[in-house]
C-alpha cells in the first residue's frame, strides 16, 4: 500500500486521463494519485449531518447513562462530557489539518502512509487500515444493537434478534448515492428535533426533580475499584462514547466540493454540535430522575425508557419520546453504513484487504461502492450473530 504499489497502480490510471479536463479538486485528488470515482455530491451541511448523525452526542449519552453512573455518577457525566469535550477539540483540530492537507477517502489510513517514515509506512498504513475499517464494524453494530434494543423495549419483551432487522433495514439507505446528501440533512434535523422535543419534555413533565447537589456533586462509585479516581478515569469510556467516530466526515472528502475548507467545518461543527446537545441533555435526565434503581432494574432492558416513563408516567408518552430516540438511532446507523463502506471501499482501493479489485468497484449508476458496503454489513450482521449467541446461552 505504499506509493511504490498502490499509488503506481492509480497513477497509471491517471495518465488515460486528460489532466486539463479536471476540475480542482478532481486535480488535487489526481496528484496523490487517484482518480475520481465517485460524484460530489455533498455540501457542507451534508457532511455535517453524516459526521454528526453517526457521532451524534446526546444519543450516545442515552447508551451509556446508567452505566455511568454506577462508575461515577452524574459527575461523572456532567464533568466527564467537559473533559471530553476538550480533548475532541484537539482531536477534531488534528483531524482537521490532516483532511486539509490530504482530502483523501482513506482517512487515517492514508494519512499514515504519507506521513510515517518510509521504513514503516506500509505497515502503520495496513494496520491503520485494518483497524479502522473493524472499528466501524464494531461500532455499526453497537449502534445496531442499541436501536434494536430500543425497539425491543418498545414491546416490553426480550427477542435480541431485532438486531438483524434493523441492520437490514439501515442496509437500503446507503444503495443509492444521489439521495445520501439529503438523507444526511434529514437525519441531522431528525437528531436535533429529536434532542429538542426530549430536552423539553421530559423535566417539563417530571412529577419532582433532584437537587442541584445531585446533579453536579454527587459522585458514584459500584465498580469494584476502591479509589474513585480510578472509577472516574474508567468510567470516562461512556462520555468518550459521546465523541467517537469523528473522522467520519474526513472519508467523504471525494464526495464535496473543496474538502480541504468544508471538511474541517464538518468536524469541528459536529464537536460543538455534540458538547452542546450532550451536555444539556444530561443535565436534564439526571434533574429529572426519581428512581435511579429502578432504571438499572427495569423489565424492558431499556433504562431510559423507564426514565421517561418516571417522568412522564405515560406508557403512550414513554414510547413516543423512545421513538423519537430510535429514529436518531436509525439515522445513526445509517451514517455508520457510510463511514464503513467508504473505509472499505479506499482500503481495497490501495489493495489493502483480500479480493481489493472486486470491493474497489464503484457503481457508476448508484454512485456508491456497493460491493464494500454490502460486505460491511455482512460483518456487521455476523457481530450480531455473537451477541445472539451469548444471549441465548446465558438465558437458557
Amino acid at each position: 500500500m505504499e506509493k511504490s504499489t498502490a499509488g503506481t497502480t492509480h497513477e497509471a490510471g491517471m495518465a488515460e486521463v486528460d489532466l486539463k479536463s479536471l476540475d480542482s479538486d478532481a486535480l488535487k485528488l489526481a496528484e496523490m494519485g487517484y482518480k475520481q470515482d465517485l460524484r460530489r455530491n455533498y455540501t457542507v451541511l451534508s457532511v455535517l449531518g453524516v459526521g454528526f448523525s453517526l457521532t451524534n452526542s446526546w444519543w450516545g449519552i442515552s447508551a451509556a447513562l446508567v452505566t455511568g453512573i454506577r462508575s461515577g455518577g452524574p459527575v461523572l457525566i456532567v464533568y466527564g462530557i467537559i473533559l471530553l469535550a476538550l480533548i475532541s477539540t484537539c482531536v477534531g483540530i488534528t483531524l482537521s489539518e490532516l483532511a486539509s492537507a490530504y482530502p483523501n477517502a482513506g482517512g487515517q489510513y492514508f494519512w499514515a502512509n504519507e506521513l510515517a517514515p518510509r521504513r514503516y509506512a506500509n505497515f502503520a498504513s495496513y494496520l491503520t487500515g485494518w483497524f479502522g475499517w473493524a472499528g466501524s464494524i464494531f461500532t455499526s453494530a453497537s449502534v445496531a444493537l442499541g436501536t434494536g434494543a430500543a425497539c425491543v423495549g418498545c414491546w416490553q419483551l426480550a427477542h435480541p434478534d431485532f438486531y438483524q432487522v434493523v441492520n437490514i433495514f439501515s442496509f437500503f439507505f446507503n444503495c443509492y448515492g444521489r439521495t445520501l446528501p439529503a438523507l444526511g440533512q434529514i437525519t441531522l434535523w431528525t437528531s436535533l428535533i429529536s434532542f429538542f422535543v426530549i430536552l423539553v419534555t421530559v423535566p417539563a413533565k417530571a412529577p419532582t426533580h433532584e437537587h442541584a447537589k445531585f446533579v453536579f456533586a454527587n459522585f458514584v462509585n459500584e465498580t469494584g475499584w476502591s479509589q474513585n479516581g480510578i472509577a472516574f478515569i474508567v468510567g470516562l469510556i461512556n462520555t468518550n462514547y459521546a465523541f467517537a467516530c469523528l473522522d467520519c466526515a474526513a472519508h467523504l472528502s471525494e464526495e464535496i466540493h473543496r474538502p480541504e475548507k468544508m471538511i474541517p467545518v464538518a468536524i469541528l461543527g459536529t464537536v460543538a454540535i455534540g458538547f452542546v446537545t450532550s451536555w444539556t441533555y444530561s443535565i436534564a435526565l439526571f434533574f429529572s430522575m426519581t428512581n435511579v434503581e429502578g432504571l438499572s432494574g427495569t423489565l424492558t432492558g431499556v433504562p431510559l425508557l423507564a426514565l421517561f416513563y418516571q417522568a412522564l408516567g405515560s406508557k403512550a408518552g414513554a414510547i413516543v419520546l423512545e421513538a423519537l430516540v430510535i429514529a436518531t438511532g436509525i439515522g445513526c446507523l445509517i451514517a455508520c453504513h457510510t463511514w464503513q463502506s467508504r473505509l472499505c471501499w479506499s482500503f481495497a482501493r490501495d489493495h489493502g484487504i483480500p479480493l481489493s479489485s472486486f470491493f474497489a468497484k464503484v457503481d457508476g449508476r448508484l454512485n456508491v461502492p456497493i460491493r464494500a458496503h454490502f460486505m460491511s454489513c455482512i460483518f456487521v450482521a455476523i457481530v450480531g450473530c455473537l451477541y445472539l449467541g451469548s444471549y441465548t446461552a446465558f438465558n437458557r
